[in-house]
């Protein structure tokens, strides 16, 4: 059962990427543009006001970037840290918890996507494509196909 569920690890990561980064586009989107219900209820945020119209810029283009898999990690690094900022700016000064402050989605958010900065995209990734295939004894020098070559793995 170990064996099959680590061979669908890349697979569970990758659907993980699609889900996170559609839900995050679709909340750029609704600020943009209006769609999906709008910005707080309704509407749009008003184009170059700070900090909401960047961010919903940044919304929209991280979270399709990381749906589609393409510069995941640099995408979930902007990503995460503009929903860290959000956080500390718009929720913390509320209250101290999350729970508290309304801030759950955006502390949601910023873990998901500092996950994928360490994890990278995962499986059914455009990164895969334009990326160096193989594994990452091939892409530091050592041979990928000769375990002796390769460093001694890592287990957690």
């Amino acid at each position: 059962m170990s064996q099959r569920l680590h061979q669908a690890q890349p697979y569970a990561l990758g659907l993980f990427r699609i889900v996170v980064g559609l839900l995050f586009a679709c909340h750029g989107a609704a600020s943009l543009f209006g769609v999906l219900g709008g910005a707080m209820g309704g509407g749009t945020v008003p184009t170059g006001t700070w900090p909401g119209w960047y961010a919903a810029v940044i919304q929209l283009v991280c979270g399709g970037l990381v749906l589609i898999g393409l510069g995941t990690r640099g995408a979930a690094f902007i990503a995460s840290g503009s929903m860290a900022y959000a956080y500390f700016w718009a929720h913390q000064s509320e209250a101290l918890f999350p729970l508290q402050n309304g801030g759950e989605t955006a502390a949601l958010f910023c873990w998901a996507f500092a996950l994928l900065i360490f994890t990278g995209p995962g499986g059914l990734a455009l990164d895969a494509l334009f990326g160096q295939k193989g594994t990452k004894g091939a892409r530091d020098g050592r041979d990928a196909q000769d375990p002796e070559k390769q460093g001694t793995p890592v287990a957690a």
